[in-house]
């Protein structure tokens, strides 16, 4: 962490992927599983989350993968920020999907512990992430 010090972070409801004030955010409603350490969420995206014509920009996507890796992680801490997270794009969605993004707490070792995460649709894969995930505290 820069100079030593330890970063805290505070929830404020404006998280581009989950934060229900953020107008221009995903609103994405992510659930848990406590004894899985796992992580959920359904979001459509709109056109508005567009990169090249009808295909969702992939930085929406990380950024998807990146908060159920999170979520998946805060379900044994309660606060983490991500220091790596690297990001497989194996299909280009199609704006208007709905898609299903999954979570998992992979290790916990120290400070760093990893997650991975899968971006579905219908079952199929088309994107997937490994995080290494700093525990804050």
């Amino acid at each position: 962490m820069p100079d030593g010090k330890l970063v805290k972070v505070a929830a404020d409801s404006g998280c581009f992927v989950c934060g229900e004030k953020n107008p221009i955010g995903c609103k994405a409603a992510i659930n848990v599983d406590q004894e899985q350490a796992s992580s959920w969420t359904r979001v459509k995206l709109p056109t508005e989350f567009q990169g090249w014509r009808d295909v969702v920009h992939g930085g929406i996507l990380a950024a998807l993968l990146d908060e159920v890796c999170i979520y998946a992680c805060r379900t044994r801490a309660d606060q983490c920020v991500t220091a790596e997270l690297q990001v497989r794009y194996r299909k280009p969605v199609p704006v208007g999907s709905e898609v299903e993004v999954f979570g998992q707490l992979v290790a916990c070792e120290r400070k760093i512990w990893q997650a991975a995460a899968q971006l579905k649709i219908a079952g199929t894969l088309y994107a997937e992430a490994e995080a290494k995930v700093y525990i804050l505290g």
